[in-house]
Parts: structure tokens; sequence; C-alpha cells
């Protein structure tokens, strides 16, 4: 059964899939139509599962599921799985991308992790840059720590200084 995200508790469970570029608003609002119709058929082991999902800065896709109603089985986990490599396949976009997003200028990028070190000499990245952690695990740390300063995240080791 599908509700708006908004609606989503904060213990409700969340996947972050970040697509491989940028969105057109085509895409998002084909992504979105047809991931709602998805979750509104979402279920466990024959019972409904109460899920939500969102396009965000058209980059992102997130689904949620409110436990709390029914378990998502590893069956039913699968399949939130295949929607999004079959949307891929369908619309030639990886959703799987694992590269660190940030902003810059406003603007979303992309990094590969061996290039990192190379951004922060160059002061692209800084201890204030906002990176995207895509690994949170429910709404209420999505809302509270999905876009968190690099220094405040896993990355902070790349801006320490070494001392004597």
């Amino acid at each position: 059964m599908l509700i708006p995200f908004d609606k989503m508790p904060d213990y409700a469970r969340v996947w972050v899939y970040q697509a491989n570029k940028n969105l057109t608003e085509v895409e998002v609002n084909y992504i979105q139509q047809n991931l709602e119709n998805q979750v509104n058929q979402w279920a466990a082991h024959g019972a409904a599962l109460v899920g939500s999902v969102q396009v965000l800065h058209n980059r992102f896709v997130i689904v949620a599921v409110d436990e709390m109603h029914n378990q998502a089985s590893g069956c039913s986990i699968d399949a939130s799985t295949r929607w999004l490599k079959d949307l891929g396949v369908e619309m030639n976009i990886d959703f799987f991308d694992r590269s660190i997003a940030f902003v810059n200028n406003d603007q979303i990028q992309t990094v590969e992790m061996l290039k990192i070190k190379s951004l922060v000499a160059e002061e692209i990245l800084t201890p204030d840059t906002l990176i995207f952690n895509n690994l949170v695990p429910n709404i209420g740390e999505f809302k509270n720590a999905w876009q968190i300063s690099a220094a405040n995240s896993w990355m902070k080791r790349y801006f320490q200084t070494a001392t004597v």
C-alpha cells in the first residue's frame, strides 16, 4: 500500500538508490509513477507492505517501508531491487552508482573513491562540503544525516592533519 513519503514514520526502513546521471523531469516523472505502482502492490509472503517512494534532486530514488504493519522479507526486498534494475535497463540508467555524491556550486557532482584525495588537495572537497550518505537505514536518519558535511562523515580522515 502506497502512502505519501512525508507520512512515513521515522523508524521506517529506507533504501537510497543513486543514479549515475542527472535525471530529466520526464525521467523523474516516469520513475516516480512506475515505482508508485510497484510500491502500491508490494507484498511480503502475500501480506501488503506499507511503503513509499520519492525521487529527489533528480538523482536519488528513495524507497521506504513501514515494517510495523508487515515485515519486508528477503524476497520483497529483492523485488524492490529488481524494480530499479529493470527500470535501469529500460532507461539506460545505473541506479546502483557507488560514486560519492556531493554538492559543489549548488550542483550535485559525483567522484570515484580513488579521486577523493586529489579533490581534497584541489580544495574542491572541503570539510564543509555536503555529501550524501546513501547508507542511512531509516527515515529518521535520512532526514537528519543523509546530507552531511564531509568533516562529519567517514570522509573526515581526509581532512585530518598530522600532529607531531
